[in-house]
């Protein structure tokens, strides 16, 4: 049986041009099957009309046009146009002799053909352009890149006030702190702080007295609920201001001196201890006079991101970073007196200035430093000239309040290691804590270093009932008040800081006096003005802008911590 090629008629079909003329794929029923089904043949179908014998083209060459149905002169095609070779099954609707040009379907090309090869072949190109490109957006639309740095906290606030015709009440514990927007936070967790201060007409005997003391275990930074610089700009520094005796003659010599300090900057950024001012110290350490001065700015608000004075707080807090080495110590290359009281002034200048902005790029230089601290403790829990040596109080007190920055600022401290300055102290009292002494064992205690043990009290626990306290705070009222006469910054420093947390009576009786002396002190005249001159007992030696910073940390009191203990 001989094979037939695809698509030929079956073997008994007539071979007549009838034949070919059926579409493809559709041969006619055979004969002698109509005969077994006992039905008449059908007639022949009339023949066709075809078109006259035309010679066959070799080949159609690619650049000949054609029409493409529509009156267009350009082709349709490109390309030479396929032909169909002999013994070919015709396409519909044209019949020649021999070969002939196909047009219409080509289900021969077809077969084999898969239903994606054909659709890509027979589909227009915008087509395939469109679907790919909708792809494409589709596939961008999964993802989403960010913008900027976003919102990280929003803080929606609202009130009502209602107007007071009659007069102005003030109510500390709705005023609203303003904080800065210009400081950078490159990740650090914001905290939202709430300050919780006493109405200025409660009575003292209707108050709480609770101080504030971490106690958490091992390294901790704890969130302060009462923030310790909460007060040093906008409303609330106004309104403490007014609850705590400020005067315009404060305010006034507050401005001036913070004046003559930025008038006294060197060019590095750095404060010097001998100049070029008149009545300069003994001996020069420039980093104690940038931390005193760092100090005193940051006590009124000013820091390296806001305030009037910020381009002089940056230059010396740059000043100070680039003098820190690994361990975190600022201050020289030797160690000794005078170095250990300025690493410590060094260490709450960047504490202090940290806890204000929460600016990222100063916490590491402001933990190193802190951490530096602890690793040069006493083993008696105390500090003095050198890392390791048994501790002095005088020294002591300049790291607690470093310590204490820290904490506000949310840095991390040693807890078990700062527990041991309470035991330190222990070995400084007399009068079972009511006085205290230089070092330990040493019988009578003395004024500036009984102000200072029982600051340091006052931070590290002890309430404002407690018997000692009170007894400290009378002594120093009645025995030692301020008088010019006999002046010692020093001690009016750390005696104004516990008469101010104490509050009450020993308070205001401190204040009425310091608030006119301190001013009437200043020099008003001159290129000094602004600042204060030496005194001329001990702490002479130190010249005139370490006694005029002592004096504006002394009227800055008022809004530079808050207070400690909740009292009228």
């Amino acid at each position: 049986m001989s094979s037939q090629p695809p698509g030929s008629p079956p073997p008994n079909a007539s071979s007549n041009s009838d034949v070919a003329d059926v579409p493809l794929g559709l041969a006619p029923p055979s004969i002698d099957g109509a005969k077994a089904a006992g039905s008449a043949l059908p007639p022949p179908p009339p023949p066709r009309a075809t078109l006259p014998p035309v010679n066959q083209a070799a080949s159609v060459p690619s650049t000949s046009a054609s029409s493409n149905g529509i009156g267009s002169a350009r082709p349709r095609w490109k390309g030479d146009i396929p032909t169909l070779e002999t013994g070919q099954q015709k396409a519909p609707g044209i019949v020649v002799e021999g070969e002939a040009l196909a047009i219409g379907t080509y289900e021969e090309e077809a077969e084999g053909e898969s239903a994606e090869e054909i659709v890509s072949r027979s589909a227009p190109s915008w087509l395939l352009s469109l679907t790919v490109h909708l792809i494409i957006l589709l596939v961008l639309a999964l993802f989403s890149l960010p913008a900027g740095n976003g919102f990280k906290n929003l803080v929606l606030t609202a009130g009502m006030s209602d107007v007071d015709s009659d007069g102005l009440e003030l109510d500390l514990a709705t005023l609203e702190f303003e904080e800065s927007t210009e400081a950078e936070t490159d990740a650090i967790d914001d905290t939202v702080a709430e300050a919780d201060v006493p109405d200025l007409f409660e009575p003292e005997e209707q108050l709480s007295q609770e101080i504030i003391a971490p106690d958490m275990p091992g390294m901790f930074s704890p969130t302060i609920d009462k923030p310790m610089f909460s007060g040093r700009s906008g409303a609330m520094r106004e309104a403490l201001m007014a609850m705590y005796g400020a005067t315009p003659d404060t305010k006034q010599a507050v401005a001036m001196g913070l004046e003559w300090l930025a008038r006294q900057q060197r060019s590095r950024g750095q404060w010097s201890l001998i100049g070029p001012y008149e009545n300069g110290g003994i001996t020069e350490n420039a980093c104690a006079a940038t931390s005193m001065a760092l100090i005193a700015f940051a006590g009124d608000g000013h820091t390296h991101l806001n305030g009037q004075y910020k381009k002089e707080v940056s230059r010396g807090v740059k000043y100070l970073v680039s003098q820190q080495d690994r361990s975190g110590y600022m201050c020289g290359k030797k160690q000794g007196h005078d170095n250990a009281y300025a690493q410590a002034q060094a260490t709450i200048a960047l504490c202090e200035l940290y806890a204000m902005t929460q600016d990222s790029w100063l916490r590491p230089y402001a933990q190193r430093a802190i951490d530096y601290a602890f690793k040069s403790q006493g083993p008696n829990g105390g500090w003095r000239y050198n890392p390791g040596e048994s501790g002095d109080l005088s020294v002591t007190g300049w790291y607690v309040m470093a310590t204490q920055s820290a904490l506000a600022g949310g840095l991390e401290v040693p807890e078990e290691k700062y527990a041991r300055v309470s035991k330190f102290l222990d070995s400084v009292q007399v009068y079972n804590g009511a006085g205290y002494t230089y070092l330990p064992g040493r019988a009578e205690g003395t004024p500036p270093m009984t102000a200072e043990g029982l600051l340091c009290r006052q931070y590290l626990g002890w309430k404002r009932d407690r018997p000692e306290m009170g007894m400290g705070v009378k002594t120093l009222l009645q025995d030692h008040p301020i008088t010019l006469d006999k002046a010692n910054v020093y001690y009016w420093y750390y005696a104004t800081q516990i008469m101010h947390h104490y509050g009450g009576q020993p308070w205001r009786e401190w204040n009425d006096v310091m608030k006119v002396k301190l001013p009437a002190a200043q020099v008003t005249q001159g290129r000094q003005r602004g600042s204060w001159s030496p005194q001329r007992f001990h702490y002479s030696s130190y010249g005139r802008l370490y006694t005029t910073c002592l004096n504006l940390y002394c009227l800055e009191v008022y809004y530079r911590h808050l207070p400690l203990y909740k009292s009228h």
